[in-house]
Parts: C-alpha cells; structure tokens; sequence
C-alpha cells in the first residue's frame, strides 16, 4: 500500500493563492469524492482524506500505487490554475515523509505558531469528515490515530505550547499599540465559527465598550453574542454600520470578499478619518486587500500576524527537539506497520487455500462416513490427507533436480517446519 500526499501552506504559497484552495467544512466530502472517482483505476478508488485551514490545505492518500502526478493536475484544475504553477508553490510527500509530516503538523510543529493546539481539533475534524463520507480506510486511518498519539504525547511530555502566542492575542497586542483604552472601543466580529469565538474571548478579556456578531445565520449569531453580552448585526446591514465599530475581526468561508474598498472608504469619512484597526483572519480573505492602502486604515492578515506570533522562539528550541524525537519513533512505528500490511494480501492467500484443502477433506470423509466406514479410519485418513496437502509442495521442491532450488528449499522447510520453540 502506497500513501502520498499534496500540500501548500504559509511557508510555500502567497495567501491568495491558498484562497484558491481552500475549502469549506462541508464542501470537504464531496471534493473527496471528485477527487477518488478521478484516480480511480482498474482497482480500488483510493483512501483520501483533505485538511483546510487557514494556513494548509492539504490532501492525503492511500492505494496499491501512488499517483502524485495525478492528484496535481486534479487539484490544479480545481484552483484554476495550472499543474506548473501549483507545483512551485506546493510540497508532494509520499510513505514515511507523509507520515513525519502529518504527525508534525498534529502536534503543532508545521504551525506558523509553534506550538499551537488548534490545528489538532482541524486535523481530526477533517478525519471525522472522510470517514463519514467514506473515504477513509485502514491505512490513513492508521496514519492518522497515530498522529493524535504523537501530538497527545508531544503536549503532555513537552513545554512546546508553553510560550505559544495565538493568532488573536497577536491581534489583541496590535490593537493595544493602536488605542489606548480598550474600554471604549466598539469592536465588531464578522463570522461565527471557531476563529471568531476565540478572537471574541480575548477581546472581552480586554472589556471593550461592546461586542457586535455579524452572521449570515442570525441564531448562531445571538449564541456567541450571548456569551460576551454582545449585539448581533444581520450581515446585510453591515456595510451602512461599518462605521460605527473601532475594531473589525472577520472570518467567515466565504469565498468573495464581504467587506469591499468602497464600503470602508464610505465608513471613514462617516467617522472623520478615526482609525480602524482591522483584521482578516479569512483564507480566502474576507475584505478586500485595496483597503489595507487606505489612510486611518490598519489592516493586518493572517500572514501579517505571523511576524507577532513568533516570539519566545528561542525558549521553545529544547522543546522542539525533545518533541521530534517523539515524532522520529512514531515514524518508524508506523512504518513498520505498513511494512507488515504488505503481507496481508499472502496472508489471505494462505488461508484461502488452507480452507480449500480442509473442505476437499472434510467432504471425502463425510462421504467415507455416510456409507458406513469407522470413525477411528475415517479421522486417519481426513488428517493423512491434510497432511499430504500441506507437505506436497515442500516435498516437491525437496526432490527437484535443481540444487539451489534444493538447498533453497531445504532453509525455508528447516525454518518453517523444524525449528524447536522456547
């Protein structure tokens, strides 16, 4: 069984372009099965399973024999662009590389903050997804239960996460140099999935003047603003309120902009040029990237923040090296697994033929016994001629012509057959 996997992530690919290839949680299962129906040969579709985030998106797969050049022109046409250019931007791993990476990437080793457990939660969502859509088999199944062991013993046996600083306390930090006082801030959230939630927490830790969800669905709206003590804004109505917020936090899926340049130009000079301080933490991006040239306008993305959140580095060194280690001996595991997952399909051959040859004896002494022949006799001969199945193709190489084919087969009947336990 081969296993290979596509990716792109911060470090190899521009926002923009990991906005083409990012997908929404329940756009996950159908892609998945796109993707198997188009590599799907005279055997089996593949195992598969997709990551999308933020930061990665990235595809897993398991067959009888790897097909990386296939999965790259798939996923291309997928972001409208070509083979070539999706090459450039992002890395093929296949075997015990997919392995060390997806183990990395659980424990938080591939994160642009290092250390960061969010993307744990991600990865088993996107596992708990395939094997809904029932794209996931033994093999990536495998993979990635082992992942979650690796990452659960890198948290706890490491101080990895100990100096960690989230994408929202970075966001929090950067509006603490624009505005002095948090209390009078008006801070609105665009979005209410997982990102917003956790940026809503750390800007109420501040205790603005309010707190404002914006949301396409309204209820799950009033059920964040709620827990903050906040106001819900129907999505419609925010580009004639824009004005009114110090702060915006936008992540939705959308896959358009919802904040444009002319909607923020219209908000400032409503608000006679006071600032705001914006983030976009949307892949593919929330508001427009024209507003970020805008006077009194602070823009920052996901990637701006990534120049915040690599503090206390130099304290996490130790830890990465103790949790690469880890990493290193779930990767041999594993391996040494899938090596052992190669024999299965002898394996079944094996008892294939041994049922085979015990229903042949099985139904000769029936007969024996239906016309009346002695038990004791009957039993002799059933294992007698089990006997002689199972020794008949030793037996024949032992008596070949050949004396390699001899001496060979003498080794293999003298380690199957003759060897003493204990």
């Amino acid at each position: 069984m081969a296993v290979w996997a596509l990716g792109i992530n911060h470090t190899t690919a521009p926002l923009d372009m990991r906005g083409r290839f990012a997908f929404a949680i329940d756009q996950v299962a159908p892609t998945l099965h796109a993707l198997r129906t188009n590599l799907a040969s005279s055997s089996q579709p593949p195992e598969a399973a997709l990551l999308s985030t933020c930061n990665r998106t990235e595809i897993y797969l398991a067959a009888e024999q790897a097909a990386m050049d296939a999965t790259i022109d798939w996923l291309a046409r997928s972001g409208g662009v070509s083979p070539a250019e999706l090459r450039s931007h992002a890395y093929t791993l296949e075997d015990g590389r997919v392995a060390r990476h997806a183990f990395r990437v659980a424990s938080g080793l591939d994160s642009m903050v290092l250390g960061e457990a969010q993307i744990l939660g991600q990865l088993k969502d996107a596992v708990r997804v395939a094997d809904e859509a029932g794209t996931l088999g033994s093999t990536l199944n495998q993979l990635f239960q082992r992942s979650f062991a690796v990452a659960k013993e890198v948290r706890t046996a490491t101080e990895i996460g100990a100096h960690s600083i989230s994408m929202s306390a970075a966001a929090v930090r950067l509006a603490g140099q624009l505005f002095e006082d948090f209390t009078r801030l008006r801070v609105l959230f665009v979005g209410a999935g997982e990102m917003i939630e956790l940026a809503a927490t750390h800007f109420a830790a501040k205790n603005p003047k309010s707190i404002t969800i914006a949301n396409r669905t309204l209820e799950r709206g009033e059920k964040l603003a709620s827990r903050f003590g906040g106001q819900v804004l129907r999505l419609a109505d925010l580009p004639t309120r824009l004005h009114e917020f110090d702060v915006v936090v936008s992540s939705t899926a959308s896959q358009l902009p919802i904040i444009g340049l002319g909607a923020v130009e219209r908000a400032l000079k409503q608000r006679k040029r006071r600032p705001i301080f914006m983030v976009d933490l949307a892949v593919p991006r929330d508001i427009e990237p024209e507003v970020k040239a805008l006077e009194d306008i602070y823009l920052y993305t996901v990637d701006d923040l990534a120049h915040v959140v690599q503090t206390g580095q130099a304290h996490r060194q130790a830890a990465v090296a103790q949790a690469e280690a880890i990493v290193d001996a779930g990767v041999q595991n594993f391996l040494h697994w899938l090596d052992q997952r190669r024999a299965v399909p002898m394996i079944r051959q094996l008892h294939a033929q041994a049922d085979e040859w015990r229903e042949a004896e099985l139904a000769r002494a029936r007969k024996l016994l239906a016309r009346g022949d002695d038990v004791e006799v009957v039993l002799d001969a059933l294992s007698r001629g089990l006997t002689q199945k199972m020794l008949h193709g030793a037996l024949a190489e032992l008596r070949a012509g050949d004396e390699v084919t001899r001496q060979r087969a003498m080794g293999a009947i003298e380690h199957f057959f003759l060897r003493k336990e204990g």
